[in-house]
C-alpha cells in the first residue's frame, strides 16, 4: 500500500519479489520502467505497507535503485532464474511493444521515511 502522489488517496498494488536478501529486505521490479503508477508513487513518497508471506501492513520505506544497481540486480536475478527471465522478459516486450529500462525498488521494512 502506498500513496497516490496526486491524489493523496491510498493505492494497493501486488508486486513479485524478485530478491530476499535479508530478513527485513525486499526487491521488486518495475517491468514498466519510470511509467509504472506505483512506481511514480514511490519516487513521490518513500513511505508504504507491505504484506508478505504472514507478516501484514507492516511499515516500510521505498528506496529505488539507480539504473547500475537495477542492471546489477537483473542480471543476477537472470542468472539465478534463467527461465523465470524468459518468462517475464517476453511479457514484458509483448504489452509494452518492446524493451523497456527495468528498474529495482528495494523495500526496507520496519522503517518509516
Amino acid at each position: 500500500e502506498h500513496i497516490g502522489r496526486t491524489s493523496g488517496q491510498p493505492r494497493f498494488v501486488v508486486l513479485e519479489v524478485v530478491d530476499h536478501p535479508a530478513k527485513d529486505r525486499y526487491l521488486i521490479a518495475s517491468g514498466f520502467g519510470r511509467n509504472a503508477q506505483w512506481y511514480r508513487n514511490l519516487a513521490a513518497n518513500p513511505r508504504c505497507t507491505v504484506s508478505v508471506g504472514r507478516r501484514r501492513n507492516v511499515p516500510a520505506t521505498a528506496r529505488l535503485l539507480d539504473a547500475d544497481e537495477s542492471a546489477r540486480e537483473l542480471r543476477a536475478y537472470q542468472r539465478r532464474h534463467p527461465r523465470l527471465w524468459e518468462g517475464l522478459r517476453t511479457a514484458i516486450v509483448k504489452m509494452t511493444d518492446g524493451p523497456v529500462e527495468i528498474l529495482m525498488v528495494e523495500l526496507q521494512l520496519g522503517t518509516a521515511a
